[in-house]
């Protein structure tokens, strides 16, 4: 089981700590609902340096991540981040991922930790067409790379203090290449995982203590707080986001699973599967991901039966919590197409009796 360069300060924290895709990573500190209440309306700090990243770069960059992935590598500029999939040849999804374009020349994917190797793999046997070499062109720098996401609407004030540009402002799904806590040519970037603001920072591993003091420093006049991986599952499923694993993997489609808006049918870009996707778009899918809350009380759990208010079975539950901010079951799940419009009314079996819900459109927290 691999550490973090922050292992040590989570287990001095007294975190409750648990194997997560091969890492030993903090689930809780001082409760998930405690954690999470933190994020919503102050700031909170979650290690992410499980996550992994892989540079591609050369001439042949564009056109090979045009090949691999769903979305318009074409449309980044420098400074912007994208989100998209990688289709895996046979209808499903290698990964969920973003893309950053450093330049026209250099992007970085940043790709889910449980993935790192099977994605690699992908990246090295799509690029041998396109003459990208791993340890060249191509390069995972999964393990040399540090990553906190600094979280909650108070995120961005703490973390202007550790930098000398003005970053407080930094756009949505963009990034900057700057200075952080004294660290030269840090990645800056607002992506987020929990829908309540804040920014991911990207450091070399030798620089992560460094990152760690002056960040906790700063972070006590706005009274920063250690978030888990429990918390991170609860703010991100309020937002209806995606877990790998979960909610999409190997046997669903973007188009299924409500992503078609990254996966683009432009002229040119002739990506792994787009024959399939453009057939799914056309002719529709018999099976569709959707947000769904409970009407009675209950908690849906992942693999959980969802059925029609008759008691057909119409799907299962990928993803389920009691939601921390509104007090009720929410959930997401595959059911039949004609069940996914909002306001349908359908049911999740729980310890064998039907339990009422109703499908609704995510986000379940409106901003």
């Amino acid at each position: 089981m691999k550490n973090t360069p922050f292992t040590k300060y989570h287990i001095a924290a007294g975190a409750k700590m648990a194997e997560f895709a091969g890492y030993n990573m903090p689930i809780e500190f001082t409760g998930i609902n405690a954690e999470h209440a933190t994020v919503r309306n102050g700031v909170g700090v979650f290690d992410v340096s499980h996550m992994g990243e892989i540079w591609v770069k050369g001439p042949k960059a564009l056109p090979f991540l045009q090949h691999i992935t769903t979305n318009n590598v074409a449309a980044l500029y420098d400074g912007k981040v994208q989100y998209s999939t990688l289709p895996n040849g046979k209808g499903g999804i290698v990964d969920d991922i973003l893309v950053y374009r450093i330049n026209e020349e250099t992007y970085l994917l940043v790709v889910n930790a449980a993935n790192i190797e099977k994605d690699w793999k992908h990246i090295c046997q799509e690029g041998q067409a396109f003459g990208l070499t791993p340890g060249k062109e191509l390069y995972n720098a999964s393990d040399e790379i540090a990553q906190l996401a600094i979280q909650g609407p108070m995120a961005m004030k703490l973390v202007q203090k550790l930098c000398p540009a003005p970053v407080e402002e930094l756009e949505y799904y963009t990034f900057v290449k700057t200075e952080v806590a004294g660290i030269k040519d840090a990645i800056l970037s607002a992506t987020g995982y929990t829908g309540a603001g804040g920014c991911e920072i990207y450091v070399a591993n030798e620089d992560a203590d460094k990152l760690w003091e002056a960040m906790w420093k700063a972070g006590e006049e706005f009274g920063l707080q250690n978030i888990g991986l429990g918390a991170r599952d609860t703010l991100r499923l309020e937002m209806g986001f995606c877990l790998y694993g979960n909610d999409i993997d190997d046997t669903t489609s973007p188009i299924e699973a409500g992503l078609g808006w990254v996966t683009k049918m432009i002229d040119g870009k002739d990506f792994i599967d787009r024959p399939y996707m453009e057939k799914q778009k056309a002719e529709g899918v018999e099976r569709k991901l959707v947000a769904f809350e409970m009407v009675e009380r209950g908690i849906p759990r992942h693999g959980y039966k969802l059925t029609d208010t008759e008691g057909q079975e119409i799907g299962t539950v990928t993803s389920g919590t009691m939601s921390p901010t509104l007090k009720i079951g929410i959930g997401m799940g595959y059911v039949k197409s004609n069940y996914a419009k909002p306001d349908t009314e359908i049911a999740v079996i729980i310890r064998d009796k039907p339990v009422r819900a109703k499908v609704v459109k995510a986000p379940f927290i409106k901003k």
